[in-house]
């Protein structure tokens, strides 16, 4: 049995999407084993892999040079792996890969696409197109190692009874982010039909879903409430999510549910769309030259005005909601 380190330390979607790619794997590769690194916190997004260990870690447990290597020196000592993949490629993961090549390993590290993704939010550039989707990059770092693997790009759903939707309006960044007053009348709109229940994480984002929950009839709010494994677990029951371009748009695709997705300063082109997830899904204001602006959406507006976001109609979601509801009945 071949064993594979791997690891990635964030950001919380980023984790999420290598689920799916590990999954298809390990099924394509019945001869390897893969122990997978991570935050504690992270662990139940592993569920139910095959010949896949989680060791997760206190990240600050093992800050800077004496930290990694202690780390290394553990990670070594109790499972001796044959081979090191790098989902990461930061500064942390890049100082473990020295100490793993000092131990004689291969280390094989995901190639980012940086410059792609620096052209694709140059706001000048005017031809910008579709980059490999971080999944299929995930899978190269395997394939690098001389294994198979063939994405299927198909999420697989945990539940087939599923009633209500969820609604996850926030996100760690502005550019990524609905303004608010249009999440509340969305959320209204859509409560005049079905149930909805709101996901978010945060003392703020707890007492503001609380309170439209109060606010709007037919609608709970979950913020705050759940474990990431019950969280995982409700969302597989629902018809559907929206989300923003945020890790809840992940979390769905883990458990088989349909995304509606709202993009702003980030663009589906830099191939962080949701496993499985359908462009006819995503919503965004496509005539904006200037988007996308930033991967994370982590920069100030260039025109000033956010009206990747602003310009945004709730109806036009409420429309996308609509037919993706009418194509999941379809397919049943």
């Amino acid at each position: 049995m071949t064993k594979i380190l791997a690891y990635r330390f964030s950001a919380f979607g980023d984790v999420a999407m290598a689920v799916p790619v590990i999954r298809e794997f390990l099924e394509q590769n019945t001869e390897v084993e893969i122990i997978f690194v991570s935050r504690n916190n992270f662990k139940d997004l592993f569920f139910d892999l095959p010949r896949c260990r989680f060791h997760g870690i206190n990240v600050d447990e093992y800050n800077g040079y004496w930290g990694l290597k202690k780390l290394c020196k553990e990670l070594h000592h109790r499972y001796q792996p044959d081979w090191v993949a790098d989902l990461h490629d930061v500064i942390r993961s890049k100082m473990l890969n020295r100490f793993f090549k000092r131990k004689g390993l291969k280390v094989f590290k995901i190639n980012k696409g940086k410059e792609e993704k620096k052209q694709l939010t140059d706001v000048w550039n005017l031809e910008k197109k579709q980059l490999k989707l971080t999944v299929e990059r995930y899978a190269d770092v395997f394939r690098a190692m001389g294994f198979s693997v063939e994405l299927s790009h198909q999420y697989r759903s945990l539940k087939s009874e599923k009633s209500g939707i969820g609604f996850a309006p926030f996100a760690q960044h502005q550019g990524k982010m609905l303004p608010l007053e249009k999440s509340f009348d969305l959320a209204k709109k859509l409560a005049e039909k079905y149930t909805v229940y709101f996901f978010g994480g945060g003392k703020l984002e707890v007492d503001i879903l609380n309170q439209w929950e109060k606010e709007i009839p037919n609608t709970q709010s979950l913020a705050g409430k759940l474990s990431l494994k019950e969280e995982l677990s409700h969302i597989a029951g629902l018809q559907l999510m929206i989300s923003m371009d945020s890790a809840n748009m992940h979390l769905a695709s883990l458990v088989g549910t349909r995304c509606v997705s709202v993009w702003g300063a980030t663009h589906p082109y830099a191939g962080f769309l949701g496993y499985g997830q359908s462009l006819e899904h995503v919503v965004q204001i496509k005539d904006l030259t200037c988007r996308p602006c930033s991967v994370f959406g982590d920069k100030k507006c260039y025109r000033g005005d956010w009206a990747c976001l602003n310009e945004i109609q709730v109806e036009r979601i409420v429309h996308t909601v609509e037919k993706c509801l009418i194509s999941i009945g379809e397919k049943e």
